[in-house]
């Protein structure tokens, strides 16, 4: 078999309601994960594309999060509905989605600007 072009990997860690860092998949649905994994196969995207679990990716401030392999694009603030533009603009299109794309400054941050900014009440909520 064929390398995956790209393999993602949604988080679906689970934390306490109202834990400080967050929780990515809160009712512990993995409904995104799900999500993807249908519309993958509907697309007729497999087996080059393979949407998997992931437990914590720690982004957790920037939930929920998916990470995209081998292209290392990590996504902050998804939801259901960003489900095919991710399929459509960057898995077949190759382009990377600004609005959800985590900054490389924010990885592995979890002080960075955006959630210090969206903590203090001084800036919208930002998955940046």
């Amino acid at each position: 078999m064929a390398a995956f072009t790209h393999h993602i990997f949604v988080c679906c860690n689970q934390r306490s309601p109202g834990h400080s860092r967050g929780c990515c998949d809160p009712d512990g649905s993995a409904s995104l994960r799900s999500a993807l994994k249908a519309q993958v196969k509907q697309r007729g995207l497999k087996p080059a594309v393979r949407a998997n679990s992931a437990g914590c990716l720690d982004q957790c401030e920037h939930g929920p999060t998916l990470a995209i392999y081998p292209q290392g694009i990590f996504y902050g603030g998804v939801t259901l509905e960003d489900v095919p533009r991710i399929l459509d603009e960057t898995i077949v299109g190759g382009r990377v989605l600004e609005d959800l794309l985590i900054d490389e400054a924010c990885l592995n941050n979890p002080r960075c600007e955006h959630i210090v900014a969206r903590e203090s009440g001084d800036a919208p909520s930002d998955p940046t």
